[in-house]
């Protein structure tokens, strides 16, 4: 197994493609994107039954190396600032096959 940095970003679904962007300029070998996603948080309830996708949350998940990880955390947080949203960086571990 090899340890690596788990990127998990919920952001506005509006902004998903900004954010693969960012992952595809860090070098990031690959991510899952989980679209309409439910929760509350510090901009209130998004239940993702909107028909706009105004009110709509997706979901990014990546694992990558150290490095990479924060070319995407720093990338990430200005959109973070200005949109709303959460990234969470945690160490995994990657179960090569």
């Amino acid at each position: 197994m090899t340890p690596m940095k788990r990127v998990e970003i919920v952001i506005d679904a509006l902004e998903l493609s900004s954010v693969c962007a960012v992952l595809d300029q860090s070098g990031v070998p690959g991510y899952t994107v989980v679209r309409e996603v439910t929760g509350k948080g510090d901009r209130g309830d998004r239940g993702g039954d909107d028909l706009t996708g105004a009110l709509k949350n997706g979901y990014i998940l990546c694992a990558c190396s150290e490095t990479q990880a924060r070319a995407v955390t720093e990338a990430v947080r200005s959109l973070l600032r200005r949109v709303g949203g959460v990234c969470l960086v945690t160490d995994c571990m990657w179960l090569e096959h």
